[in-house]
């Protein structure tokens, strides 16, 4: 997942105007000049960089942001409306909460049209854009496959039997739905249907959180949910925010690279976080719809850089499902800045990055 980085250096630009100050005269403090100069401008706004962090859809969310020293008033609001925007979304698309939209839709066992909200319809709209290009390796409707191998709402861990999953997979796929745009409608094509929007809501709630801070004025900033983020404009020192692709491992969080974003989002899908083991075999959470089972390839990270996270967060499942190869030659149709980690035969970790990624300049940290 990625995860934020600190730039411990202010750019040079600062300095010199810092020891321009200082040589007038003039007062400083430790972030930013607070004097005038002469014509009434305005040299460097008093500004700090401030975060908070909270709990949200069974993970944790991070926001970092610039703003003037002196308004408290806004700090207070930047975090009541990245909470507000998160709990909308959790309390709407959340398969852990019986009251939620989307769990009356899963309970909803007819084949007729069942109307939900303009938020629910326009992340499932756009999942299904993303199903149809992936040709089903994304797809919200795995859910009763996600639940069967145990890593859904009620964990339960195990390896179902071949004529659980042959019948599940009947109720399964994308092309089951039926969205209606005038009506705010959806309709399953099954009465067992269910829908699961893990893979794309957080992302959904990063962009929504981002909307919100823009809706307050503020133009720097970055929002982390449970490893989505959403980045725009610079940090404090003026730099783009640095974000760290980890390693692909199961112990503590070490940083691989790291992309600089600026107005982009950046999400990471992978095996190596949650998964069980049964008779010596390997089971993430990574389920493969069209199979029915968890992945088997080789890839074992894949991080997607786009402008929106709930594009991103849904490319990267999508890529992760489809493999190395044909993952990347998807990346590649979509023009997707997409970064692929995968494990050799020695053991060892191999790196390949699309045109569109690379472009993005990120800094490698430890060695491919």
């Amino acid at each position: 997942m990625p995860q934020l980085v600190e730039k411990k250096a202010m750019n040079a630009m600062f300095f010199r105007r810092r020891r321009a100050l200082l040589r007038a005269g003039l007062a400083t403090c430790g972030v930013a000049a607070l004097a005038g100069i002469a014509g009434g401008h305005y040299l460097v706004p008093p500004i700090g960089q401030y975060r908070f962090s909270g709990d949200i859809m069974g993970t944790v969310y991070d926001v970092s942001f610039v703003a003037p020293l002196d308004d408290a008033g806004l700090r207070a609001a930047a975090r009541s409306a990245v909470q507000a925007a998160l709990e909308s979304v959790d309390a709407r698309m959340s398969t852990f909460k019986p009251a939620s939209e989307l769990t009356s839709f899963n309970r909803h066992k007819r084949e007729t049209p069942f109307a939900v909200s303009d938020a629910v319809f326009s992340v499932v709209r756009a999942a299904q854009h993303i199903s149809a290009a992936s040709d089903g390796a994304f797809d919200v409707t795995a859910g009763p496959l996600v639940n069967a191998w145990g890593f859904g709402p009620w964990r339960e861990e195990r390896v179902p039997a071949a004529s659980e999953l042959a019948r599940l997979r009947r109720q399964v796929g994308y092309r089951l739905l039926t969205l209606d745009e005038s009506a705010r409608t959806i309709t399953k094509q099954h009465r067992d249907m269910y829908i699961d929007l893990s893979s794309i809501a957080k992302g959904y709630g990063v962009d929504l959180a981002a909307r919100a801070l823009d809706g307050l004025g503020l133009e720097r900033y970055v929002i982390e949910v449970g490893g989505e983020v959403r980045a725009r404009g610079s940090n404090v020192h003026g730099a783009p925010w640095q974000v760290a692709i980890e390693e692909p491992q199961a112990g503590p969080r070490v940083p691989r690279s790291v992309v600089p974003l600026d107005d982009l989002a950046m999400a990471t899908s992978g095996d190596y976080r949650i998964y069980f083991e049964r008779g010596g075999r390997r089971y993430s959470h990574e389920i493969d719809p069209v199979s029915a089972s968890p992945v088997t390839h080789s890839l074992t990270s894949v991080t997607v850089v786009a402008r929106e996270c709930a594009v991103a967060d849904a490319c990267a499942t999508a890529l992760m499902v489809l493999g190395p190869d044909r993952g990347y030659a998807l990346a590649e149709r979509l023009a997707l800045g997409a970064y692929f980690i995968t494990r050799t035969p020695d053991g060892g970790l191999q790196d390949r990055a699309t045109p569109a990624f690379s472009a993005l300049q990120p800094r490698a940290i430890r060695a491919a």
